[in-house]
């Protein structure tokens, strides 16, 4: 987890319906109006009784909604303490293994289509990465392994050395490209990928990886309306208020830039 001293030195689909955007002063509300994309997001999460509540729900196609639900391809082996298990046979429940924790319950599974549309390039939120056998060292991972767009593994930041020294910290999947080990693939069919939440912010392995179970971000509520939050929130029924998510174990670049530090 960062400390004190390390974050001080850090600055800090599937379309099924539309919404209009707000409209500011001075601007054309034909112009101005802009269809807001949605999709199916399915969603199986730990209730307090020890039941599963499954569920699909409709949400924006927003990167803080998509991010939730598009860490790992079908198919990915998550480290279990009974074993490795396929990401969709896991159920909130079931116990998975954390560096920072030990055996950890994981409380929510997400998940979501990618559909590539054949017209036109992907978008950056629609691709993934294959990961070479041994791209990041021996057995890591074993075999060939993807990831979607809101994967981030656990890695040394070359970039920000001189901030953080060797500090390994969560950095996107899709900022390691390299075109050898680690390779951007466009789907040519829908893929569905998924995102796991626990308890605790935290690491775990999947497929050789240490990769980050989901996490929001410190003080993701403030970027967004309170209708917004309470629809995000909705998605989540473990979760009743933002700062119940905990905080980061690591420090962590955003999705969406290379030269920013989140903070736990």
């Amino acid at each position: 987890m960062a400390t004190p001293s390390t974050a001080a030195r850090l600055s800090a689909a599937t379309p099924s319906t539309a919404l209009p955007r707000r409209i500011g002063p001075g601007v054309s509300p034909t112009k101005s109006r802009r269809a807001l994309v949605m999709r199916k997001y399915q969603i199986s999460a730990l209730r307090a009784d020890g039941d599963i509540r499954q569920s699909e729900q409709i949400g924006p196609a927003l990167p803080l909604f998509e991010a939730a639900f598009s860490a790992f391809a079908r198919g990915t082996l998550i480290q279990t303490a009974h074993g490795p298990v396929a990401i969709e046979d896991l159920l909130p429940g079931d116990e998975i293994v954390t560096a920072e924790y030990g055996p950890t319950r994981l409380l929510w599974v997400g998940s979501m289509t990618l559909v590539p549309k054949p017209d036109s390039p992907a978008p950056p939120e629609a691709r993934m990465t294959r990961v070479m056998p041994e791209a990041f060292g021996m057995g890591k991972p074993m075999t060939n392994i993807m990831f979607g767009p809101g994967a981030r593994v656990l890695a040394p930041a070359a970039r920000l050395r001189e901030q953080i020294g060797n500090e390994k910290i969560l950095t996107p999947m899709h900022h390691l490209h390299d075109g050898h080990g680690v390779i951007e693939v466009m789907p040519p069919r829908p893929v569905s990928v998924y995102h796991l939440c626990l308890a605790k912010h935290a690491t775990i392995n999947a497929g050789g990886l240490s990769v980050e179970s989901y996490h929001p971000g410190s003080g993701f509520e403030r970027k967004i309306g309170d209708k917004m939050l309470g629809l995000f929130l909705s998605f989540f029924p473990h979760i009743k208020a933002p700062h119940e998510f905990g905080g980061l174990s690591h420090l962590r670049l955003p999705l969406m830039s290379a030269d920013e530090l989140e903070a736990a």
